[in-house]
């Protein structure tokens, strides 16, 4: 589950998979979409061939070594788009670049440094708009953790289901989208989580694997990140937790030091908490003409910016979505909308 561009996995910065078409009447409001959807895609296209001219094959100063490497950053996070990485770099340069570029492995955040104590007496959310140059943003603050949870679909198994159905079956003030998925025939629906699932304190899905990537809150209302077993997670009480990786922010400390985090401009979705316990989601739109992307870099700056103390990489590229005030609030990179997801972080 932890490895970037594999083949029938949903990771953070994956190509689109486009499925199914669009029933009915072909009229001038599904032309444009279509177009629409062309324009993104082509957009990728244009932008990944910008940046290597703009980098060089060898590329001697700074400046045209950070484009070169967010060049191969970027294709090699793609599903459709290795090749444009592959043509002009070795595998073995690929590797180095790739490799350099990577957030560190912090280890485990403390689950004792959080103070939830107090929180559950302010029930706001805020919604705050992170845009900058390069790309258009959202970030939800919610100031009493207790109330957000983890959904997973109905029909886990065999379909995902939209952020929308998901508000509506449980509830929810607000929707993300959650941890990774298996998607071996590449057709989208979603249905099947990928190292562990948890909501409400039941175990919904697990790998058969000795441990687990674990973004979760425990019954204090903190938010837990780390690699823990079976065993282990249900001795900490963990109530809801999704699997995604990287960790961007462990214990106050940034996992990037060095590089953009190696996995180039796409969409992004991350969730995180601040020492006093506020939770934070944040959304960042990719692949459209008004908005490019996000490196794992920028997500985690953001994230520090606004008094995150642990911050956690979620499923992004195609995947991204918030759901909020009963409408999708940011514009998800498909152009058949929000896709279906088998796990989301919900706001009750």
């Amino acid at each position: 589950m932890g490895s970037t561009g594999i083949p029938g996995t949903s990771r953070s910065s994956m190509q689109p998979r486009l499925y199914g078409k669009p029933a009915g009447v072909y009229h001038y409001s599904r032309k444009k979409k279509r177009l629409n959807g062309f324009m993104k895609r082509s957009f990728s296209f244009v932008l990944l061939i910008s940046l290597f001219f703009a980098g060089f094959r060898y590329a001697p100063f700074p400046p045209f070594e950070q484009l070169r490497n967010l060049w191969v950053t970027t294709a090699m996070t793609t599903l459709n788009h290795q090749y444009l990485a592959k043509w002009f770099f070795s595998d073995e340069e690929i590797q180095k670049i790739l490799a350099s570029n990577q957030a560190k492995n912090l280890g485990n955040s403390n689950p004792n440094a959080i103070n939830t104590v107090g929180t559950n007496n302010n029930k706001g959310i805020e919604l705050i708009n992170i845009s900058q140059k390069g790309f258009k943003g959202y970030l939800l603050k919610i100031k009493d953790p207790s109330r957000v949870k983890v959904a997973g679909t109905q029909y886990l198994g065999t379909r995902g289901e939209k952020a929308e159905e998901i508000a509506k079956e449980t509830g929810a003030a607000a929707v993300i989208n959650g941890g990774a998925f298996s998607d071996p025939e590449g057709n989208g629906s979603g249905g099947t989580p990928l190292g562990i699932l948890i909501s409400g304190g039941n175990i919904l899905h697990k790998d058969a694997i000795s441990s687990y990537d674990v973004i979760g809150f425990n019954r204090n209302n903190v938010l837990v990140l780390g690699h823990y077993t079976l065993a282990q997670i249900k001795q900490m009480g963990i109530r809801d937790a999704v699997s995604f990786d990287p960790f961007l922010v462990v214990n106050g400390k940034p996992s990037i030091t060095q590089g953009d985090g190696g996995w180039g401009l796409a969409p992004r979705t991350a969730i995180g908490q601040t020492r006093d316990g506020a939770v934070l989601m944040l959304v960042i739109d990719g692949r459209q003409m008004s908005s490019v992307g996000a490196t794992l870099k920028d997500v985690q700056d953001i994230m520090l910016n606004y008094g995150a103390y642990n911050v956690a990489n979620l499923d992004g590229g195609a995947s991204t979505v918030l759901y909020y005030n009963q409408k999708i609030v940011n514009h998800p990179s498909s152009q058949y909308g929000d896709r279906h997801l088998p796990s989301f972080f919900i706001v009750k």
